[in-house]
């Protein structure tokens, strides 16, 4: 309704976003009140805008009623503005101070880059993993993304191939890729998995650490061989597991977590498995004006962060279409199971695969759970821990799908026996089976 200087943050939040108009003299309701400095105003505040926040204006005088108001039309810029060295951004309705990872995120955005393209001093090629290179190697050879001439050469000449380097620095996204310890540089640059029973009852926990090709393996097979029950049925002699969700739709799933995260943020990549449901938690960023709506449908591909997204799609991991969700659909269609739900909010995207089991697979798992139902807790409890002895015993009775207190008598039993006997603290000891 009238001129106050706090207003320039919303012509600076303007300038920073799409543009747009703000009106004085007219209220909420779009009712023009009218100005009496309306003509002071119009000669003083094109000058004010320019020695506050660098850019020009247009200011109009509109006259309706016989009432004059001013109408301040702010375009675009290609760079970002600030008003008294903070950044203002007009989102939907509302206007934003950026700070920390969003204002991080603006100005690499204003300045034609992304977070995982900025140079990295102070780390050269002889501090990243040869593990990794050796990995990425074999991996590339296979999808045959990348000429055989350049996997032959080193891995200074390889990194520069991958455009992982900005003059004479590594790149965040070759830290990430190829360094044996990314959290040195970038924290929070790993995963973590847990089981819960309920939502604040964790039963066990893993972290998921090193560079992020290992990190995707490693969280894979740790949800296939820890965290899933794999369900049992014969096709003849032949034993076949079924696990709770198809490893394609699983694999793309945390590819897509790990890849697409926000590592500005400094929080690792979180899965909590249940016993129906498996969730994945990134703090990705959608591209602006994208909503869920738009994932679940065709779309380009806009990785969050491309350098990472180029090197997981050389080594064949990945393709570059966006046809990620709708891979994992698939899988999960042809496996009889539901689709996923994807819930994205300002703080990151969720994924939540639901473990129903339809089909031949429940009445095959039935008859092997009668006859599995004949072994003793006990043996199971030894076959269990005879594989993973550093198991805790709540991880052996999810395994054994049995109750805690059931595992924690068989044990107790057995230890009295002299069968049993765990060694070392009660963090970090293991069991071993004497006889």
């Amino acid at each position: 309704e009238s001129w106050r200087d706090e207003y320039f943050k919303w012509v600076c939040g303007y300038a920073n976003a799409q543009g747009g108009k703000l009106f004085i003299g007219v209220n909420d309701g779009g009712v023009v009140l009218g100005i009496s400095n309306a003509k002071a105003l119009l000669e003083k505040l094109p000058n004010q805008v320019r020695q506050f926040l660098g850019i020009l204006v247009d200011v109009n005088l509109l006259e309706e009623g016989g009432k004059e108001y001013l109408e301040i039309v702010v375009e675009p810029y290609p760079y970002p503005i600030s008003y008294r060295g903070k950044y203002h951004y007009r989102s939907g309705s509302t206007k934003q101070e950026l700070k920390g990872a969003a204002l991080d995120r603006f100005l690499l955005k204003k300045q034609g880059n992304r977070w995982d393209g900025v140079p990295v001093p102070h780390v050269s090629v002889e501090d990243l993993s040869g593990a990794a290179f050796d990995y990425f190697r074999a991996q590339a050879v296979k999808s045959k993304r990348v000429s055989e001439d350049v996997l032959a050469e080193s891995n200074a000449a390889l990194i520069e191939n991958l455009h992982l380097t900005e003059g004479e620095y590594l790149k965040r996204a070759a830290i990430l890729l190829f360094h044996p310890d990314p959290e040195k540089y970038v924290t929070g640059s790993f995963v973590k998995i847990g089981f819960f029973r309920t939502d604040a009852d964790l039963l066990y926990h893993d972290e998921v650490h090193g560079d992020l090709f290992a990190q995707v393996d490693k969280t894979i097979d740790l949800l296939l061989t820890k965290y899933f029950r794999a369900m049992i049925s014969y096709e003849g002699i032949q034993r076949v597991e079924t696990y709770p969700i198809p490893e394609a739709a699983l694999r793309e799933a945390v590819l897509n977590a790990i890849i697409h995260k926000d590592y500005a943020s400094a929080s690792p990549v979180q899965i909590s498995v249940y016993e129906d449901r498996l969730m994945i938690w990134n703090c990705g960023q959608l591209p602006e004006h994208w909503s869920v709506k738009n994932l679940m449908q065709k779309h380009a591909s806009e990785p969050y962060n491309p350098d990472i997204a180029d090197a997981f799609f050389r080594a064949g991991s990945v393709e570059t279409w966006g046809r990620g969700i709708e891979r994992i659909t698939d899988a999960c269609h042809l496996a009889g199971l539901p689709a996923p739900v994807f819930k994205y909010a300002h703080t990151g995207l969720w994924v939540v695969f639901s473990f129903a089991i339809q089909g031949d697979v429940k009445k095959e798992t039935r008859v092997e759970t009668r006859v599995e139902t004949r072994v003793e807790t006990p043996e199971k409890v030894l076959g269990i821990l005879r594989e993973n002895p550093h198991f805790s015993l709540a991880e052996v009775a999810h395994h054994i799908g049995k109750s805690l207190s059931a595992v924690e008598r068989a044990t107790a039993k057995m230890t009295k026996e002299g069968r049993l006997k765990f060694i070392g603290p009660k963090k970090g000891g293991h069991w071993q089976i004497l006889k």
